[in-house]
């Protein structure tokens, strides 16, 4: 059972292009749920990621690899700080594959803003976590 938000809806329509044609929501997620590491977590929150709760702090450098595979925007949820939790919307349907982080919270995804990939990756250590998750990715489907 998938407990990302969004995996109660049909996804089944949302297919993979460019870089892993035809792979869905789900089986992204279940390839990123064996590479996600404490390297591709945010580094302000490294202390509290662990191999239980492996979303912590992946959320835009996932977002923004989903957006390269089904297309769509990356939007974000603002939270306290100023920063975004960051998910997706792919023709009209909304998922968010590190939602599990927030274990139940309920997190408003309408009316979010649009995402930049550029202003996220202004930040040099989140550009090199995105390229890692990807190589991971690509290293994995190759290997199936």
């Amino acid at each position: 059972m998938y407990k990302f938000y969004g995996a109660d809806r049909d996804l089944s329509d949302i297919r993979g292009k460019d870089i892993l044609p035809g792979i869905t929501p789900f089986e992204l997620y279940d390839i990123l749920s064996r590479i996600w590491c404490r390297y591709t977590c945010a580094p302000r929150l490294r202390d509290i990621w662990s191999e239980d709760d492996r979303t912590v702090g992946q959320c835009s450098i996932t977002a923004f690899l989903a957006q390269d595979i089904f297309g769509g925007e990356v939007r974000g949820i603002p939270r306290e700080g100023g920063s975004f939790h960051c998910f997706n919307v792919v023709d009209g349907k909304v998922f968010d594959l590190t939602s599990e982080q927030f274990h139940g919270e309920e997190l408003v995804y309408e009316g979010c803003p649009i995402q930049q990939r550029d202003v996220h990756f202004v930040k040099t250590e989140k550009r090199e976590r995105y390229d890692h998750l990807k190589d991971m990715l690509i290293k994995s489907t190759e290997e199936r």
